[in-house]
């Protein structure tokens, strides 16, 4: 329907490149806010070319900017952000950005009377969970200055709501993967790494005896939710999004060694581990958005491994 046009920041992100396409079929037009320093440029040039949709090349930082690109948008995706290892590293570019930057979109979206915002939230605002699966009621307790910027998202979220009448859902992401990752993302780089180890029949090294562990969710699946949040019924929460599987480092590497296909055993470099475990509660979005992963960790994987062969 022509009345329906979304500001997607962050748009020419990894998780963008599936999003997009889902959002085109519902019949949305797409305005993408993204600076492109990360950016697939050549991605957002065939959407631009083919598609409903249009490139503002500007920086989420510039509260003017920020408002022109939301005006005349019904909904907004907000994903610009700065990654939670460069947070570490550079805290100062990252609360200028992430901080700033979710000020901006929300003021704007509530300013221009968007009927939702969807933000890109994370499972790291929990810090080190107390127990699993980890609940959105759960005590959150960031770590880092990605992680705080996260939280304080949601915050301004509601401050926007009670004050302006803004509609929102923060989903809070879990370990994100699938094809067009790079291969350098903070979460995920084990997968890459012990890929690469297997093809080249070198065993997966893992420290300690592998028992930390994450919850994989396969992007597609992530892709759903997002759009499933941006026209749910109900609004104004946080939302796990994860597979409620907390799959451990050691379950990993025997998932992988049988998606390449090798004979070798994963080696364990005995060292001392702060075990740490993640997995989601997943109630919230299968009652809010009627939405559940369809992609098992054994599938994605392979169909990872098959996509990435060179």
């Amino acid at each position: 329907m022509p009345d329906k046009t979304v500001l997607f920041t962050g748009g020419g992100g990894f998780i963008a490149g599936h999003v997009v396409p889902l959002l085109l079929e519902r019949g949305y037009r797409v305005r993408i806010l993204d600076n492109m320093t990360r950016g697939n440029r050549e991605r957002v040039a065939e959407w631009t070319e083919t598609a409903d949709v249009e490139l503002v090349e500007k920086d989420v930082r510039y509260g003017g900017a920020v408002r022109e690109a939301t005006r005349g948008c019904t909904h907004v995706i907000h994903f610009a952000t700065v990654s939670i290892n460069k947070s570490i590293a550079d805290p100062h570019e990252s609360i200028d950005i992430n901080m700033t930057g979710n000020h901006n979109v929300f003021a704007a979206a509530a300013d221009e009377g968007v009927r939702r915002v969807v933000f890109a939230s994370s499972a790291s605002v929990y810090g080190e969970p107390q127990r699993l699966p980890m609940h959105e009621d759960d005590e959150l307790r960031p770590l880092t200055p990605y992680c705080i910027s996260k939280r304080a998202g949601e915050d301004l979220l509601g401050f926007y709501e009670r004050h302006k009448g803004i509609s929102w859902n923060a989903l809070r992401f879990f370990n994100v993967y699938g094809p067009g990752q790079k291969i350098e993302a903070y979460y995920t780089s084990v997968i890459n790494h012990f890929i690469e180890r297997l093809r080249a029949g070198l065993p997966p090294v893992i420290d300690g005896r592998g028992e930390q562990s994450m919850d994989f969710v396969h992007v597609h699946d992530l892709a759903r939710s997002v759009v499933l949040a941006l026209e749910s019924g109900r609004a104004n929460v946080p939302i796990n999004i994860g597979t409620g599987v907390d799959t451990s480092i050691a379950s990993l590497a025997k998932i992988l060694i049988d998606a390449v296909g090798v004979d070798v055993q994963p080696r364990f470099n005995p060292r001392d581990v702060l075990v740490s475990r993640r997995a989601a509660d997943i109630s919230r979005a299968r009652e809010i958005l009627g939405w559940q992963p369809e992609i098992s960790v054994e599938q994605g994987m392979a169909e990872l491994v098959r996509k990435t062969a060179p």
